[in-house]
């Protein structure tokens, strides 16, 4: 079975078409379009992966970031965001972020960073 995947973005779009995409990949998916379900989802559903939006309404996805790595300090987090943004590259990276996904989604590039990442998962 392939790692679980965690996707936390306030779009209800974005979330479900994740979903649809991780699941025919493979994975067992969880979403959300709350930042604080999503943190509480870290550690009720312990994904191995995690897709964490930069921009959401309630905090952002460095703050996140933060509030996760004092759940789980080795959980692969994949950043995604439809404007690139060099000073919060630079923290999520600082963070331990994996890799930074721009929307709208390259569903390949996606499909091929998930591989490489969750090979030694499974």
């Amino acid at each position: 079975m392939k790692p679980k995947i965690l996707v936390i973005d306030d779009e209800a779009e974005i979330c479900s078409m994740l979903n649809d995409f991780l699941t025919k990949e493979g994975y067992d998916v969880v979403t959300t379009t709350s930042a604080m379900d999503g943190i509480d989802k870290v550690v009720t559903e312990k994904p191995q992966v995690i897709c964490l939006d930069i921009r959401m309404p309630e905090m952002n996805g460095i703050e996140v970031m933060e509030q996760i790595r004092r759940i789980d300090k080795e959980v692969t987090i994949l950043m995604a965001t439809a404007v690139m943004d060099d000073a919060i590259s630079a923290e999520a990276a600082k963070l331990g972020a994996y890799d930074y996904v721009i929307k709208p989604f390259d569903l390949n590039y996606l499909k091929k960073i998930l591989q490489v990442k969750t090979a030694t998962m499974e």
